[in-house]
């Protein structure tokens, strides 16, 4: 089963203007990222990256009060997640994942609907998140979705061979917020 969140077609127009959350499908959970949670994301994180965060960054994360949200399917699997952390006026998006088997079914557009809807219902009308340019797959969703590029990271991420990325600064702001348009 694949889960979509899409009114038409793939324009960037079918993305609302002010964040609202999806409906999800019958049988499938969003709920807060708690410690039982962290083995499981752990494993797909390291599944999903070559450099991935460690369950200790994940734990880290939690302790320190970012909000960490996961997908279930049906049958209780955890396939997504995302770490959140608000500053300020602005969430910051850390983390989005999706089990690499479910990957290219909308489940990445699902999690992006969600997190901009739960930055919307915390008041903060902006977000801000760091993609690696080679990551083409998620840098054409979050193109689709409203974000733009503002700046860029030098050598931010680690890389193949003890090299470095750069990642790019993207963001997205709505109505609500001062400078959104």
């Amino acid at each position: 089963m694949s889960v979509s969140y899409r009114a038409d077609t793939a324009e960037s127009s079918d993305w609302p203007e002010v964040p609202v959350m999806p409906a999800l499908a019958h049988g499938w959970v969003l709920a807060r990222m708690s410690a039982l949670d962290l083995q499981a994301v752990a494993e797909i994180e390291s599944r999903a990256y070559s450099h991935p965060w460690t369950r200790g960054n994940f734990e880290n994360s939690i302790k320190a009060g970012h909000m960490g949200l996961t997908l279930r399917d049906p049958s209780g699997t955890l396939v997504a997640y995302v770490v959140l952390m608000p500053v300020v006026d602005e969430m910051h998006l850390l983390n989005i994942t999706v089990e690499p088997r479910r990957q290219r079914q909308g489940v990445g557009r699902l999690m992006l609907a969600v997190t901009l809807a739960t930055s919307h219902t915390h008041h903060l009308h902006t977000m801000l998140l760091e993609v690696r340019p080679s990551n083409t797959g998620a840098l054409a969703l979050y193109l689709e979705a409203g974000f733009v590029e503002i700046g860029r990271r030098k050598g931010y991420y680690p890389a193949a061979g003890n090299a470095r990325e750069d990642a790019l600064v993207l963001r997205r702001a709505w109505p609500g917020s001062e400078d959104a348009a």
